[in-house]
């Protein structure tokens, strides 16, 4: 496409090495020529160097929810040996497509850590086997049923958490709209915590301007995405699915949102934090420079990953002194 920002000359030195080890790892890992289980099998690969090392947990639990959309598999971090923790549930990125509990597993390690909550990753079907919504149907049943066992799982049903990146802070947001509207049950929420996510918009500045091979989300790129995981294209209109559908205005929970200054979702995070500012809404946006899509996989790197976990986690728990 014309008219494109020259991102690589803007990018940080660390930025700059994580894309070329990314490279190294998987070249065209992002390459829609290629089948999507093609693309699976690379993103692993590639991502397996990114989850080395991070911190320890004092417990890493799996489990398997059923649900009336199959079952669907979990992992809870507890960062401390306490008997009952705040929960976090976090849905991974991919574009809907791709990723996994382990494609994650590091960067979820480290929200755990720096917030001291329990992190419950939820291993949503993937597009194009499921559609939406059932992807987003499956994590509202996950939260419901894990909330309703809350004793078991060892976490406070007072006090509950949503957080995702990319595609997965997309179905963070969309969990709680759902569980609000439709299943009214969206009580006792802290905090969004949304990094880089897709929000809704199909156009925009700076979905023209930047996107490359480096992040895979060029407007025909997201377009690739959307194929596959709707059944239909008038879907795009569906609420859960636009986001910016919904009332934003009323009802929302603290939310902090993470965006990078090079990124092709960059006008998607300022949207939703214009609209909940305007509302009155407690929001925080802080937005990376030199910084692209993805960012967090690579704290290896770049040391804005890190730095944007832990921002996430001081407003986190500012929440609960604010409560």
């Amino acid at each position: 496409m014309v008219n494109k920002i020259d991102v690589p000359s803007r990018w940080t030195a660390e930025t700059g090495e994580a894309v070329a080890k990314q490279n190294e790892l998987a070249a065209d890992v992002y390459s829609t020529d290629q089948s999507v289980a093609e693309m699976r099998e690379g993103y692993r690969r590639e991502r397996a160097y990114w989850n080395e090392g991070g911190p320890v947990m004092a417990a890493t639990v799996d489990g398997v929810i059923p649900t009336e959309h199959g079952e669907i598999k979990v992992r809870m971090y507890r960062p401390t040996a306490d008997a009952v923790l705040p929960a976090i549930f976090f849905t991974h990125g991919g574009g809907w497509c791709l990723g996994d509990l382990d494609t994650h597993d590091r960067m979820t390690r480290l929200i755990a850590e720096e917030s001291g909550a329990a992190v419950i990753a939820i291993d949503y079907g993937l597009a194009p086997e499921t559609k939406y919504p059932t992807n987003l149907q499956q994590c509202v049943a996950v939260v419901q049923a894990i909330r309703a066992a809350a004793d078991e799982w060892g976490i406070d049903n007072a006090d509950v958490s949503f957080a995702g990146d990319s595609g997965g802070a997309h179905i963070a947001l969309g969990s709680y709209l759902y569980l609000r509207d439709v299943e009214k049950a969206a009580d006792n929420v802290r905090a969004l915590l949304l990094f880089y996510g897709w929000y809704g918009l199909r156009d925009s500045p700076s979905q023209r301007r930047l996107g490359g091979p480096w992040d895979g989300i060029t407007q025909e790129e997201l377009r690739f995405y959307l194929s596959q995981a709707l059944t239909d294209e008038s879907q795009m209109t569906d609420r859960f699915l636009d986001l910016f559908q919904n009332d934003l205005t009323r009802d929302m929970p603290a939310t902090y949102i993470v965006a990078a200054d090079l990124d092709p979702l960059l006008d998607d995070s300022r949207l939703l934090a214009e609209i909940l500012k305007d509302s009155g809404i407690p929001v925080t946006l802080d937005i990376y420079e030199g910084i692209i899509h993805a960012f967090l996989h690579h704290s290896r790197i770049v040391p804005e990953a890190g730095a944007a976990i832990a921002a996430a986690a001081d407003f986190y728990r500012a929440q609960a002194e604010r409560s």
